[in-house]
Order: structure tokens, then sequence, then C-alpha cells
């Protein structure tokens, strides 16, 4: 990815760049730099603050955000935000099958905490209904108040300006009040126009509730909504990091994929990403830690009697008719503009 330096030296900066040490931990998505945290100090310069860069150990490239203070001769110092650009990001080494798969299995665990955290509540109908928890001042229900609101501040500190996070009401976003983040270009152009969260809420809320929830009214119309927030913030997740998958697949592949697109074949399509017994391990790995994380354990209780705060079936059901299907449906939207700006 081509990058933009906003004229701002090196020799700003004391000490040399490409002796930091990198923090040695895994990133939740492909587009992620590995983050560095060291003071900066220009030099020469009574005036700096502490600031963060962003190294990617296979590129060897900086993207360094610095907080640099303008001081006037005998004035106050005047706080000033930029984003220098020192160089690009190789996303390479992340945007791989096994590192993707290996995010995916992260995600079952939090899709699952989370649905186990909803159950605990009955349906709670009315946290649905704008009519029987109305918010003074807002048309809708309680839910889609919290929700939205969410999403509000989660803007303000620029949560959708990365391309893994996908908002329920995109049309009504405030702009970021920090700096932008530089993301290198993984993605073809056209992932940014594909987004099936109205689905995976219709989904949420007509098919899976009714099943992990009691149904009836507890009162608990707030810690309900919040649960909800989060069920489907994991579930928008877990189904949009198709396109990430696709993108590998096309990479391993281009040949396979590239006659398939240019006829705009669908079913071609679904018959080359989909692998029956993959998926079907998928399915067994997400009960089987549905039963693990979600059975009530007593001492005296049998394995074959024990009790679980959600079916582990109705999580490899999940699985099975929707997360895999919307998540492949993702990528075959994705692989069919992927050559539009070729």
């Amino acid at each position: 990815m081509a990058s933009v330096c906003h004229h701002i030296p090196l020799s700003l900066f004391s000490g040399h760049i490409a002796g930091l040490e990198s923090s040695r931990f895994t990133y939740p998505n492909p587009t992620a730099p590995i983050v560095l945290r060291t003071p900066f100090y220009p030099t020469g310069a009574p005036f700096c603050r502490r600031g963060t860069a962003r190294y990617h150990r296979k590129s060897l490239k900086v993207c360094a955000a610095a907080v640099v203070n303008r001081v006037a001769h005998g004035g106050a110092a005047e706080p000033v935000m930029k984003t220098v650009i020192l160089g690009t990001v190789d996303e390479s080494e992340n945007l791989t099958l096994d590192k993707i798969r290996d995010n995916l299995i992260r995600q079952e665990d939090t899709i699952i905490f989370s649905l186990i955290e909803r159950a605990q509540f009955r349906q709670n109908s009315a946290a649905y209904d704008a009519k029987s928890n109305s918010v003074p001042g807002f048309d809708g229900s309680l839910l889609d108040y919290l929700l939205k609101e969410t999403e509000h501040l989660h803007a303000k500190v620029r949560r959708y300006t990365s391309p893994v996070e996908h908002p329920f009401f995109p049309d009504d976003l405030p702009e970021p009040v920090l700096p932008p983040l530089a993301y290198p270009q993984v993605l073809a152009p056209a992932a940014k126009d594909i987004n099936i969260n109205p689905r995976i809420r219709a989904m949420y809320f007509e098919d899976l509730l009714p099943k992990i929830a009691s149904a009836g009214d507890d009162g608990n119309y707030g810690s309900t909504a919040c649960s909800d927030v989060l069920c489907l913030q994991a579930l928008s997740a877990r189904i949009h990091y198709g396109k990430f998958v696709a993108e590998a697949k096309f990479r391993q592949q281009p040949d396979l994929y590239i006659p398939l697109i240019e006829a705009q074949d669908k079913q071609g399509l679904v018959d080359l990403l989909t692998f029956p017994a993959q998926e079907q391990k998928v399915l067994d790995r997400v009960e089987l830690k549905a039963a693990t994380y979600g059975q009530d354990v007593t001492q005296a209780a049998p394995l074959e009697h024990r009790t679980y705060k959600i079916e582990p079936k109705e999580i490899a059901r999940l699985y099975g008719e929707w997360i895999i299907p919307l998540n492949k449906d993702v990528q075959i939207q994705y692989l069919l503009r992927r050559l539009d700006e070729r």
C-alpha cells in the first residue's frame, strides 16, 4: 500500500526506530499493525509528548502516531494531533488461512459465552417494543436505543474505521474524535459495501433467541438489551469475517477463482468454497465447547445427567443453519466483486 508522509523527518524522533522491540502477541485481524509502545522525543525541543508507533515484523516498516505540541515563542503549548505514516505495512503474515482459522476458533468462544449470558434472562419481548419501553426523544425500542448509542460511542473512538467492524446503524455515525489509523489495503474496495447486519439481526430475534431464552418476562430489560448488543456484535464479526476468508482463498488459488468471478458463476464459487468435512469439524467443536462452558457443574451429577445453561445442540444448529451459510454468503458477495476495479 502506498503511503504518504506528512514531511516530518525521522530526525524528529530521538534514537533509531529500527531498533525498537515489538510486542509478541497475536492480533485479532489481518489488518492490525503490531503496536510498539515507546516514548518519542523530538531532538532539541522540550515540548514532546509520549506517542505510539506501529511496526510490522515482516516489512520492517513503521506507522507512527505522534502527538506534537506546537509552542509559540513566549506562549503556552498548544496540542496538535497528527498521523505520521512512515512506510507501508506488509499484511501477508496475518492473511493466511491458518491465521484466519485460529481467529475464527477464538471467536467461537466469544459467541458461546455471549449467548450463555443472554440465556440467563427470559425472552423479555418488551425490550424490543418501542411502545412498552419507550426512551424519551427516541423513536425505537430500548434495544434499538442501546445498540445505536453504543455504536455512536464506539464510532467516536474509530471502531468502525476498521475493515473488520460493521455497524447495525451505518447511516448515522459520528466522526471519530481520535486521529485516523493507517490500515493496510488487504481487501478489495468493494468490501466496504458489504454489510448483512439486517439479516443477522432478523435471524437473531426470529430464530435464535426463542431457542436459547425461556419464554416470558422477568423485567430485566436493560440487562437483556445489553446482552443482546454483545451477541449481535459477536455474530456480526464472525459472519463478516468471510471477507478475509474469501480474500485469503483467492490469493491462494487465483487461477481457480478468476474464471468463475469473470463469469459471475455464483454456484461455481459456492462449490469451490464448500468443504463439508471441515464444516462438520466446526459443528462438532462448537457443540463440545458449548457443553463444556455451559454445563451446570455439581460434584454429584454424572456426565450423562448434567444440565446446561444453553443446549449444546442449539449452538451447533446455529452454526450449521446460520453462521456458516451467512459467512459463505459474505464470501460469495465479496468474490463476485473482487475484480471490480482491476
